[in-house]
């Protein structure tokens, strides 16, 4: 029996850096799969183990460690990504399910390198206090902003109310989207 991985769970192993696995039961690897993921705007292969989730897959295939592993258990909102224009939590979506879809990471906010509005909001408005939370919480806001340009406090704060923050009582953080909401205008 092999020791626990990265996850817990027996029979898991690391691989090659950037290459998680996890065995069956006997043992032997699960067959790989190779998908088409829509990422940033690009198409990418990439061949991973069935039943990879597509946390696993940005951050060690792809390099997109924007998003963060939190909880792994959907619970706390630090691996939110947009599918689709949409957030979504990328611990417990599995990345067969997003195949061709368009996925969007935090990364895609600034491709240049420079700060997107939203994420300028952040840092001007102290949003952000570790950080750890802030890339989840920006792809859900921006889900928001995409859809309701200028949304109330209500509003923001219930776009985010799945998106956990151990640092501020939020008011940061609807003050940022609130901000960058004024920008948008």
């Amino acid at each position: 029996m092999s020791p626990p991985g990265r996850d817990g769970l027996e029979g898991s192993t690391r691989v090659d850096a950037g290459e998680f696995r996890r065995a069956k039961p006997e043992g032997r690897p699960m067959s790989e799969h190779l998908l088409s993921l829509q990422v940033n705007g690009r198409m990418r292969a990439v061949a991973v183990p069935g039943g990879a989730l597509l946390l696993d897959v940005l951050r060690e295939t792809l390099q997109l460690t924007g998003t963060k592993q939190g909880c792994d258990g959907g619970e706390c909102g630090a691996c939110t990504v947009l599918v689709d224009g949409e957030p979504r939590l990328a611990c417990i979506t599995l990345a067969a399910s997003v195949e061709r879809r368009a996925i969007e990471t935090i990364e895609s906010l600034a491709p240049a390198g420079h700060l997107a509005p939203l994420q300028r909001a952040f840092h001007e408005k102290l949003g952000a206090q570790c950080g750890f939370c802030t890339p989840g919480m920006v792809m859900a806001a921006e889900a928001l902003l995409r859809r309701e340009p200028h949304p109330g406090e209500a509003q923001i704060r219930a776009a985010l109310a799945g998106n956990l923050c151990r640092c501020t009582g939020y008011v940061k953080i609807v003050e940022a989207v609130q901000a960058a909401a004024e920008q948008r205008t």
